[in-house]
């Protein structure tokens, strides 16, 4: 368990907070591109409130929400050109925050010079919209595999969720619930994604979880027993401050076609909103060929999310659990995975208090992500740059490596990743 006062350094991401400062050493989603259809948008990150929009240019630019005038909300602006026109006085707000014109101003006046407002860079990749919230020069953009693959390869949505970052951060770097949460008894019609892999969560619900620390935050594995002197090990990733990466459901319809096992994988992005809501951002790719978009998209079907991108199954309605779908899945709330998690997350309420809890040996990887969380926060106290924001030119990306394999026991496990990466 965490002491109230670790709770609150891992927790908190607002401007100037232990966590926030963190936080702001990273790239970061704050919008689908689809999302940037005319007007501004009004978005809130990390507990700033901002206005994100595409210039005439089709650059995305990203600026404090209220005019550097009289606060003036800038959701509601004009674009032109590269910048935003306040509409109470007419102040042109460019995308770098530099003022261009104040309408007001009489001749000579050189006032436009001296007013800089909020402003972040941003970077377009498959899709998404990212931004740097943080001092100085932007760091580089992290090479996940992903960022220069062919677009028909990479699906990416998003989804609200009404907790803090970190827990649904905790539950990526927890292998075990696999064998309880997502249990299902016997498939439903509605899910295509159904197949005998799930079959061995439930032969070996106690998997060996084991831990290594990496360039980029952790390597995780959940190693079980299958029998015949086999060991099936799945390897996933925690991704400083709040990304992971791992396999799961098919990128294709697995009743048009089977893909094998360890040619696709998934990054789950949980970005804070501010202390007590986040996005889940979620991101698929497929090594070896085009994924299947209209497929992904089916999975998240229009009727189970609304034009906020939030899911039907939420916390005031119960997450429309009943009894009778238990006979088919173990949480009784349907068939999709993303609603399972979403329950388990935040029905541990809006920030979790860690000082009652009661951790065993299956929350070893949950241990270790915070430990390595709390050092990169004190990294970032001391005027040190934290995994993954390096400035120098390595690549801490270049050993992840997500897979799945049924393995003798006798098999070196650090094996599997060497090999993957030296094909």
């Amino acid at each position: 368990m965490l002491t109230q006062e670790q709770n609150k350094r891992l927790t908190e991401v607002g401007p100037g907070t232990p966590c926030g400062n963190l936080m702001r050493r990273y790239w970061h989603p704050v919008a689908l591109s689809k999302e940037l259809t005319g007007a501004p948008v009004p978005v809130r990150v990390l507990g700033e409130n901002l206005v994100l929009f595409r210039g005439e240019d089709g650059a995305p630019g990203l600026v404090g929400a209220r005019c550097p005038h009289r606060g003036t909300d800038l959701s509601y602006a004009r674009i032109e050109g590269g910048a935003l026109r306040c509409l109470y006085h007419g102040w042109l707000v460019a995308a770098n925050g530099r003022c261009l014109e104040m309408p007001g101003e009489p001749p000579g006046s050189t006032f436009v010079n001296k007013v800089r407002h909020t402003a972040y860079p941003c970077r377009e990749v498959q899709g998404i919209v990212f931004a740097y919230m943080g001092p100085g020069e932007p760091v580089p953009f992290p090479q996940f595999p992903w960022v220069g693959a062919p677009a028909e390869s990479v699906w990416a949505a998003k989804m609200l969720i009404n907790c803090n970052y970190l827990q649904a951060n905790e539950g990526n770097c927890d292998p075990q619930h696999l064998s309880v949460l997502h249990r299902f008894f016997k498939p439903v019609a509605e899910d295509r994604t159904f197949d005998r892999s799930r079959d061995m969560w439930v032969v070996d619900p106690a998997p060996n979880i084991e831990v290594e620390d990496t360039p980029y935050g952790l390597r995780i594995y959940a190693i079980r027993d299958v029998g015949a002197e086999q060991r099936y090990v799945r390897i996933t990733n925690f991704i400083m401050p709040n990304n992971s990466s791992f396999g799961g459901s098919s990128v294709v319809d697995p009743e048009v076609k089977k893909l094998p096992e360890n040619t696709y994988y998934h990054f789950h992005w949980h970005v804070p909103i501010d202390d007590y809501n986040h996005w889940k951002y979620r991101i698929s790719y497929r090594i070896d060929g085009p994924l299947d978009k209209a497929y992904c998209d089916s999975l998240i079907a229009d009727d189970d999310m609304d034009e906020h991108f939030n899911r039907a199954r939420r916390l005031e309605n119960r997450y429309l659990q009943t009894r009778e779908n238990m006979a088919y899945t173990f949480t009784g709330m349907g068939h999709n995975f993303q609603d399972h998690d979403r329950f388990a997350v935040e029905s541990q309420g809006e920030i979790a208090d860690r000082t009652i809890e009661h951790l065993g040996t299956p929350d070893r990887a949950v241990t270790a992500m915070r430990r390595v969380m709390l050092r990169a926060i004190d990294d970032v106290a001391a005027g040190r740059e934290p995994l993954m924001a390096h400035r120098d030119e390595n690549n801490p990306l270049a050993e992840l490596v997500t897979l799945g394999e049924t393995i003798p026991t006798t098999t070196d496990l650090r094996a599997l990743w060497r090999e993957r990466v030296t094909q």
